[in-house]
């Protein structure tokens, strides 16, 4: 089959939604699909424009320039060398190849793909986030609601769809690839260490993960905490806490989730995080903000601990439960390792692709039907003359 992903923009560094599209890329193209990831550097139904910040306007600039005189490297995820890679002016149709799928990637990607013509294939809408952060909510909420076929990432998106007026969806939650997420250092005698994705974005909560670590170290002096980032090191940024900036996937594998006891995650709102996925593959208890998408794998008590969003009292009293427990951490992290190694790649790759063979079968079956229903209509059989106008 012909397959073909309308991302929202050029990729000028790590994103966990870039690494799902492309991840399903490579795997429908080692199947011998013929993919493409068609990356606009402008949209043709852009969202309305945003008041920025002096310090947004300038990263606007940046990006325009870069955008019209270089292509971004991907060397932040692997990419299998028969996935074709487009950059292109905007995401009109004539820049989209001729194919049998072609999916959304985001919401603002959703109405290029509805106005594409039969010629580029049945007409998919990747869902990965609730993405009011980044669009207006009317706006968001309509793409909801078009005629597409909607895959959701995690189970609260299926609740939101039948509330939104769209409870067709399909469910395929995200993956963690085992062969490079692993633990190799034992879950047991672990540093005295938490890990967390920091981000400056509010909704991803890392002001209240600094505040709940802050009550912490009270208690337990010799605790040391790293975070990770794709951006610069920010000043509100305790000097106690090590940072380190878009470090590289080896490193964050072997130094970091696997030389860590616990990793935090303090998220108001998530999809699907893949970091605390990530952690718990290579043996991190986890304790987690409920932000929704954790909820596929995180159960309070089982295989985390879990605290409500915004709440970093409540969030320093679960680290400090299992840092004062070691039993406990353990027992937890084993849970979550396992449970997690049920989220596999091969089988979500085998429900998109039957899914969308099962869309061009429907598809083949509605035209033929359709047909017959004409050729029953001119037969031999059907003698009703028409009647004069």
């Amino acid at each position: 089959m012909r397959i073909n992903f309308l991302m929202p923009c050029y990729a000028w560094g790590p994103s966990g939604g870039f690494r799902i599209v492309y991840e399903y890329a490579n795997r429908l193209a080692a199947r011998g699909h013929d993919v493409a990831v068609v990356h606009p550097r402008r949209l043709k139904f852009p969202p309305p424009p945003e008041r920025l910040t002096l310090r947004g306007r300038a990263r606007k600039v940046r990006l325009a320039l870069l955008e019209r005189f270089f292509r971004p490297s991907i060397d932040w995820h692997p990419i299998d060398e028969r996935v074709r890679m487009l950059f292109v002016p905007d995401s009109g149709e004539r820049y989209i190849p001729e194919g049998d799928a072609i999916f959304a990637t985001a919401w603002h990607t959703a109405r290029s793909v509805l106005e594409c013509s039969p010629s580029r294939g049945r007409k998919l809408y990747l869902i990965q986030h609730y993405e009011t952060w980044m669009g207006p909510k009317d706006l968001v909420d309509e793409t909801w609601r078009f005629p597409l076929q909607k895959i959701v990432i995690a189970k609260w998106m299926v609740e939101l769809a039948a509330k939104l007026g769209s409870p067709d969806v399909v469910y395929i939650p995200n993956a963690i690839d085992r062969r490079i997420f692993r633990r190799t250092q034992p879950i047991e005698n672990r540093p005295l260490r938490i890990a967390m994705l920091f981000s400056d974005a509010a909704w991803k909560g890392s002001r209240e993960g600094i505040e709940a670590l802050e009550k912490v170290r009270c208690r337990f002096p010799d605790l040391e905490v790293i975070f990770f980032g794709v951006g610069r090191r920010r000043p509100w940024i305790p000097e106690w806490i090590k940072y380190y900036q878009d470090p590289p996937q080896s490193f964050l594998i072997e130094e970091i989730y696997n030389k860590s006891r616990i990793f935090l995650h303090s998220s108001w709102s998530e999809g699907f995080p893949l970091p605390p996925a990530e952690a718990a593959s290579c043996g991190c208890a986890l304790v987690v903000t409920d932000s929704g998408g954790i909820r596929d794998y995180v159960e309070n008590g089982v295989t985390g601990l879990v605290s409500p969003p915004k709440n970093p009292e409540a969030l320093a009293q679960n680290l400090s439960s299992l840092l004062g427990n070691e039993d406990r951490r353990v027992l937890l992290a084993h849970a979550a390792e396992k449970f997690i190694s049920g989220f596999d790649w091969e089988r979500n790759t085998d429900h998109l692709e039957n899914l969308i063979s099962d869309l061009g079968r429907n598809a083949r079956s509605s035209q033929s039907a359709s047909c017959e229903r004409h050729v029953d209509l001119l037969s031999p059989g059907n003698s009703k003359e028409p009647r004069n106008r």
